[in-house]
């Protein structure tokens, strides 16, 4: 770890299991603040700035996914990750298009939630991007390292570091259909159905933020998966 402390807002209800959580990601050398209900949170993540966010779902007075909504309002990067014992699919699908970035199922393993951690905190860092960091996308420029999407005649578009990821692979592959499983692999790290839903929330979400080039256009390629496609 460097120096200088990675900085998790930790929101669980469960004091148990939020002490176990909060003690072991210390041992790893991660700065933890623990919230037991989402009020309390959202006031705590208005005084301090956070690298990730852990969101239990059901919390007293203001649930996980009401507080991701609000934090995204303010704040488009940080990486959230939602811990849950719903383990529905329709859970998980809500859980993303509130702005959730990953989605832990309850019971899960220390190993696998800092795994996760770490995935988002490389991705975020960008003393990590050494090439294509500024794309052009048709009359659009991806600012990858300040996860921004500009356009000559529209508001700049802030991303989440999913989104970023997602639209650069696209742009670096322009006109290339890309393997859906390939997609998931490299930004989610893994193919499961769950996360392949997930990936379609998210390029449902690009397609909005392309819609001032008439030009570009994401294409389902029916059985294999995807292709951005900047037409003449």
């Amino acid at each position: 770890m460097e120096d200088i402390k990675t900085k998790i807002l930790l929101v669980e209800d469960d004091k148990n299991l939020g002490f176990v959580i909060k003690d072991n990601l210390e041992q790893h050398g991660y700065d933890v603040t623990l919230c037991e209900d989402g009020e309390i949170a959202w006031k705590t993540f208005n005084k301090k700035t956070y690298d990730v966010c852990l969101l239990d779902v059901m919390l007293p007075k203001k649930d996980g996914f009401s507080l991701a909504e609000e934090i995204r309002k303010k704040n488009d990067q940080v990486p959230i990750i939602f811990t849950s014992a719903k383990s529905m699919k329709e859970d998980k699908l809500q859980g993303f298009k509130s702005g959730g970035d990953d989605y832990l199922t309850k019971p899960f393993s220390m190993e696998e939630l800092e795994a996760r951690i770490e995935v988002f905190l490389k991705r975020s860092s960008t003393g990590k991007v050494k090439t294509n960091n500024i794309l052009e996308l048709g009359s659009y420029t991806l600012d990858y390292n300040r996860l921004m999407l500009k356009h000559p005649t529209a508001l700049e578009q802030k991303l989440t570091q999913k989104e970023a990821d997602l639209l650069r692979t696209f742009a670096i592959h322009i006109d290339k259909t890309l393997k859906r499983e390939e997609l998931l692999n490299s930004i989610w790290g893994d193919d499961d159905y769950f996360m392949g839903r997930s990936m379609d929330v998210f390029i449902s979400k690009i397609r909005k933020y392309l819609k001032d080039d008439p030009r570009l256009e994401i294409v389902n390629v029916h059985g294999v998966g995807f292709k951005l496609v900047l037409h003449t």
